[in-house]
């Protein structure tokens, strides 16, 4: 009771009303089946069944999907519940007081039986087998037909939408939103389309519990009648079968209702704009079918013998609908004329849609590579889209941020092999590959030269070959590593999204972000961004991180980091660095396991002070080398690196926190992989193993060079 009152306390009325019909509403049903119930109140109850029904009926015939009314099923299951439960009830008051005359159970009852019967028990039962037949044999068998085909064929076509949605995803077609409200619309369809294979049952049911109902009304009263009341075999039928023909009548005709209503459900076909009747207008309404309709009534109107009065009135109604029809679709083709004839009038407009691109990541496909995106199979995208969305996946858990959706297009100003991706309208990487052909890379104990396309492997810069696909067991054999095209654009496109993170985060995602974390830690989010740090410089942070790749995925600890950074008046740049100490383990933990120690590069101590004499000399301008220098430092660094991949270990150089910085950038332009670390940024929980020393060359030649520029 507390919880009803405090319930109506909150609501208004109506809300109360809505929230608590239903369950009072099962609770009456029940009491229908156990309490006897007055004739009035039958009367009361059985108007509001047939009003029930009808605006089922009504409510099915003006939506325009049958997902508008995805309550249907559950609401056919209550309809066909209340109208048993008025047979029971209306049974009881037939049987019992049946002998007092044909009004004992109502005057709903009694009107439909005497109207119905017109004085005749035959015809009154003829009538409502008739029903029964259309009701149980054709309307339900048809529905319910329907309904286990819709839903087998929904069931099965529901992975094939949910790859077409993926598609259109990473086609850029759909927002993030967009399809998650399509997947969301998928399962309710597959959820309402299983429920009224079974909902349908109830009314096949249904049908057959008034069938017998009425048998046993008939049986019943005739021996109650005699039995207890005394009544003549006669009597007792007058009496009996008008009210039983009455209340199956009563029963049957909301139970018809409720069959049409359910086959035109399951019949329905989706439209965005026409309900029913908008539909069969607009297909119906061809005037080519109409004139030889008319015609043909035409020609029984003329025949002798036939009731020509009414073929002809039917002719002249036929030829009128042909001739609207026929004045409407030359409306619609004068509008279509007129919208031609002025883009005619206006060959030179351009609408903005058409040279506006706002995809942030692009794919530019050659004509030969589009059957990497349309499969063949109706069930399954094309195998490039899948390998993309597990990309974006990936990359988007690596990196701590949604990568945006890669839009996946045909050029046809490509080489048909050929594709391009960019990075907003900026061209970033292009190659070529044979999207009937395989990428066979050598291994390191291939000795066999395999026949094919020799190229360079776009990602890696390595030997390998386009194969045909018959050769890929012979070159397995050999020890190359076969590759499937998609995933040598994927591998490329992976290379390129780590690359160039730092471009892909936007505000918008960075908001994103934080709105997220407030979810968990409100009061840091609220005393950093926008009180301490404004969204566009935290944004620049953030960038700068990942354009080193730095993961972001712990947003908590960056900003307690930018916190306790506020009392320092540092820009976006400096509070980059600054900030780096604090996550860098995240990406020590990507380059080296726990238990290992991390391979660090060093620089020799006195060549590592000759850089930060030339960083301090060159101030803001960054780290200026003599390009004889920096061409040496560089060749080492390489030479290191190649010996670290071939260990298959990342290279990592550790110098100081002065010329960190200009030093990443001056090694990134030549070595796209390299990690450059501070001394301050090696946890101490972190065991390190010096692989490498640059520069003791390096630093005894330059010494001897400026001693010569003294001496001279």
């Amino acid at each position: 009771m507390d919880l009803v009152l405090k319930t109506f306390q909150k609501q208004n009325f109506f809300d109360f009303v809505r929230t608590f019909s239903i369950p009072i509403g099962i609770m009456v049903l029940i009491a229908m089946m156990v309490i006897p119930l007055s004739s009035w109140m039958l009367d009361i109850l059985f108007t509001s069944n047939l009003l029930i029904s009808l605006l089922v009926l009504m409510v099915a015939l003006q939506t325009f999907r049958p997902l508008d009314f995805s309550s249907f099923p559950t609401v056919l299951l209550f309809a066909t519940v209340l109208r048993l439960g008025l047979n029971v009830a209306s049974t009881r008051v037939i049987l019992k007081n049946g002998h007092q005359g044909t009004d004992a159970a109502g005057n709903i009852i009694e009107a439909f039986g005497a109207f119905v019967m017109s004085g005749s028990y035959a015809v009154g039962l003829f009538v409502f087998a008739i029903l029964v037949i259309i009701n149980l044999i054709v309307i339900t068998k048809g529905a319910g037909r329907v309904s286990e085909v819709a839903a087998r064929f929904t069931l099965d076509a529901m992975p094939g939408k949910q790859m077409a949605i993926d598609a259109d995803l990473n086609a850029g077609i759909l927002t993030a939103d967009e399809a998650k409200e399509r997947r969301k619309e998928i399962a309710k369809e597959g959820e309402f389309y299983g429920s009224m294979d079974g909902a349908a049952k109830f009314v096949k049911g249904d049908a057959i519990a008034g069938i017998l109902i009425l048998v046993i009304n008939i049986i019943g009263g005739l021996i109650i009648g005699s039995v207890n009341h005394d009544l003549t075999l006669g009597e007792s039928a007058e009496t009996y079968i008008i009210l039983t023909v009455g209340d199956g009548l009563v029963a049957q005709i909301p139970s018809l209702l409720l069959a049409m209503a359910t086959a035109t459900i399951v019949t329905r076909i989706s439209s965005d704009n026409d309900d029913l009747a908008g539909q069969i207008s607009t297909q119906m309404g061809l005037s080519k079918a109409w004139v030889p309709v008319s015609a043909v009534l035409l020609l029984f109107g003329i025949v002798p013998g036939m009731p020509n009065t009414l073929f002809l009135c039917g002719a002249v109604f036929s030829g009128i609908v042909a001739w609207y029809t026929s004045k409407n679709q030359g409306d619609e083709k004068s509008n279509e004329k007129m919208k031609d004839d002025e883009e005619e009038e206006n060959p030179g407009k351009i609408d903005i849609d058409e040279v506006s691109d706002n995809a942030s990541i692009s794919l530019d496909l050659g004509y030969g590579l589009i059957s990497m995106v349309d499969s063949n199979e109706k069930k399954s995208a094309g195998p490039l889209i899948s390998k993309i969305t597990g990309i974006r996946k990936q990359v988007s858990k690596d990196l701590g941020f949604i990568i945006p959706n890669v839009r996946v297009r045909d050029d046809l100003s490509l080489d048909a092999n050929a594709y391009q991706i960019k990075i907003g309208h900026t061209i970033v990487a292009e190659d070529k590959i044979y999207a009937d052909r395989k990428l066979a890379m050598p291994g390191d104990e291939t000795q066999l030269k395999i026949q094919g396309i020799q190229v360079k492997d776009p990602s890696f810069g390595l030997d390998a070959y386009w194969i045909e696909k018959h050769m890929v067991a012979k070159a397995e054999s050999n020890h190359y590593m076969v590759v499937e095209p998609e995933a040598v654009i994927g591998t490329h496109l992976n290379q390129i999204l780590l690359k160039y993170a730092g471009d892909l985060l936007s505000q918008d995602d960075v908001q994103s972000l934080l709105d997220n974390l407030s979810k968990i830690n409100p009061q840091l989010v609220q005393s950093v961004a926008p009180k301490l740090i404004p969204l566009h410089h935290l944004t620049i942070i953030l960038r700068n991180l990942l354009v080193e790749r730095v993961p972001i995925n712990d947003l908590k600890k960056i900003l307690e980091a930018l916190s306790n950074l506020s009392d320092k008046k540092l820009s976006p740049d400096e509070l980059s660095e600054a900030v780096r100490p604090a996550i860098s383990s995240l990406l020590i933990q990507k380059i080296s396991n726990v238990n290992e120690p991390l391979g660090i590069v060093t620089f020799n101590p006195e060549f590592e002070q000759m850089l930060i004499a030339m960083s301090k000399k060159s101030s803001s301008e960054g780290l200026l080398i003599d390009p004889g220098l920096a061409k040496e430092m560089i060749k080492s660094i390489i030479e290191i690196g190649d010996k670290s991949s071939s260990e298959d270990k990342s290279l990592v150089i550790v110098t100081s926190p002065i010329i960190r910085k200009d030093l990443s950038i001056l090694l990134r332009q030549h070595i796209e992989d390299i990690v450059v670390l501070s001394f301050t940024e090696l946890p101490e929980n972190k065991r390190v193993k010096v692989v490498a020393t640059v520069g003791e060359k390096m630093s005894t030649q330059e010494k001897e060079k400026n001693n010569e520029n003294a001496n001279v």
